[in-house]
């Protein structure tokens, strides 16, 4: 098995276990009524529409 030579420093392996948690980017998809990006499975910030129906009032 194998056997580490020397003892990892914690800001190494603490940087190590951090790069894990990175953020990737958010997806966008186009909505059918309007046409603008918007997240999935969300309601248009722009027209309100989703699922094929009016679900917020946006002024």
């Amino acid at each position: 098995m194998a056997v580490p030579k020397k003892k990892m420093s914690k800001s190494k392996s603490r940087s190590r276990k951090a790069s894990a948690w990175r953020v990737g980017t958010t997806a966008r998809s186009a909505c059918p009524q309007c046409g603008s990006t918007k997240r999935p499975h969300r309601a248009c910030g722009n027209c309100g529409w989703y699922a094929g129906r009016q679900a917020i009032q946006v002024d």
